[in-house]
């Protein structure tokens, strides 16, 4: 009896250490990887934003959104960014799991850095939501909210086939730029604008003059405008000096305006170049006819659906539904995305008609 009483005991204090330790729960969006608690948290509870930093406006419009959203829902909001330093990034999620965190958005510097931070914070019942980009090699993770990334290289490849067709017939001279080695998106994006451009490079009506092709070899390191400038420099020196270059894919839009400006000081016509994130000055660049497109991923919808699905988890309602899964190398992943949109000269005001901000810029 007594040999039986004690296996009881040792049962029930295994399930209750089980319970402690399991935070979140699977609900209707659930991956298998864990979902927020049950039981919710306290509608004033502590909430964790990492971001990687502020270097383009989109990252400085989600500080201040975030700041200002956040407490005005009720929470205790703690917003940090990481200067685009993983150890830096690494510390702040560490702090936000000592000052009790109960759910922590994650936009990773380095998205394969953060597993054991990660872990941590789920062994303490902490949910975590990627934000705009995928956390990678990592079961620590309960959904992303981005954009769709594949989608948004396809519009970019689309929109720069679109505008070198305004300069005339074919073949077209060309280069090509990606983002951010770290950056989980910056493969997507230049995965999704080769699925439109790659057919056109093989046929001929695109020549890439460099050769370069390759993700590894056309990324900018840090998404750093001035070491796409000086990439840029290298290509006109080096394939232009009596050529000229018709369009680039540029993947963001101060990328783009880096390039554009090295066109213009190497004596270069102004190339067909895309853009991404509907930066204020790149929508000026487009209005002028300076700067081809851009994407627009609006930052307030992005924070919003991130808000949401906290006050689901505060609610204890669980994560949403995913739009879908993606696989991050460990597990699959529930995605919340929204749709992303072309922006050029021909549909800046009907895009932005309620944007009173950016419409200001159309003149």
């Amino acid at each position: 009896m007594k040999r039986r009483r004690a296996i009881v005991m040792v049962l029930t204090l295994a399930l209750v250490l089980t319970m402690a330790l399991v935070g979140c729960t699977g609900t209707t969006g659930d991956s298998g990887n864990g979902t927020p608690a049950e039981e919710g948290f306290a509608p004033d509870a502590t909430i964790g934003v990492a971001l990687p930093w502020l270097g383009t406006q989109n990252w400085k419009e989600a500080e201040t959104m975030f700041s200002d959203q956040l407490a005005a829902a009720g929470f205790n909001p703690i917003v940090q960014q990481a200067d685009n330093k993983s150890a830096n990034q690494l510390a702040q999620i560490e702090a936000m799991i000592e000052q009790g965190a109960k759910v922590i958005v994650v936009a990773p510097v380095d998205a394969s850095q953060l597993g054991t931070v990660l872990d941590n914070a789920k062994e303490q019942g902490i949910c975590i939501i990627g934000y705009d980009r995928l956390i990678e090699n990592t079961t620590a993770i309960d959904g992303v909210v981005q954009y769709g990334s594949i989608e948004t290289g396809r519009l970019q490849g689309e929109a720069l086939l679109a505008g070198l067709a305004t300069k005339g017939s074919a073949p077209y001279n060309i280069e090509l730029f990606a983002g951010g080695p770290a950056d989980p998106n910056a493969v997507n994006f230049f995965d999704g604008a080769m699925q439109v451009l790659q057919p056109k490079i093989d046929d001929g009506t695109l020549v890439v003059v460099s050769g370069q092709t390759d993700f590894a070899t056309v990324a900018t390191p840090d998404w750093e405008n001035a070491k796409a400038q000086a990439r840029m420099d290298t290509l006109l020196s080096g394939f232009y000096s009596n050529k000229e270059i018709a369009g680039v894919l540029a993947p963001n839009d101060g990328i783009a305006r880096a390039i554009i400006t090295a066109c213009e000081q190497a004596g270069q016509p102004l190339p067909i170049t895309s853009g991404l994130d509907a930066e204020d000055e790149s929508i000026t660049w487009i209005w002028q006819g300076k700067q081809y497109c851009t994407i627009d991923k609006p930052t307030l919808p992005l924070v919003d659906k991130t808000i949401e699905i906290i006050q689901s988890l505060q609610a204890g309602k669980g994560m949403p539904k995913p739009d879908s899964t993606t696989n991050n190398g460990k597990i699959d992943v529930n995605l919340y995305e929204l749709t992303p949109t072309v922006v050029t000269k021909d549909n800046a005001k009907e895009v932005w008609a309620n944007d009173p901000g950016r419409l200001a810029l159309l003149k």
